[in-house]
């Protein structure tokens, strides 16, 4: 897996305040909570849209959608094809 780089545009420190101590598809920023099945549904449908995917480099997103299909798998949810 790639590393994911920080991101100016973001707290981590309220991702972690907001969320708890869970799991993250990106843990370097603290976004996309993929702890539930309602979780790793909205990080999909959020990383999935243009203007949160242009955030990171490809391969981060990349890197991104694998960590959140590898815990759709987890809760034993389908999500859609990108």
């Amino acid at each position: 897996m790639n590393k994911i780089d920080r991101r100016e545009d973001v707290s981590p420190k309220e991702g972690q305040h907001q969320y708890g101590d869970v799991t993250f598809a990106d843990p370097t920023n603290k976004k996309y909570p993929i702890d539930t099945p309602e979780h790793v549904r909205a990080a999909w449908s959020y990383i999935n849209h243009k203007d949160n995917a242009a955030k990171y480099d490809p391969d981060e997103v990349e890197t991104i959608r694998e960590r959140i299909r590898r815990a759709a798998k987890k809760h034993d949810i389908e999500i859609k094809a990108d």
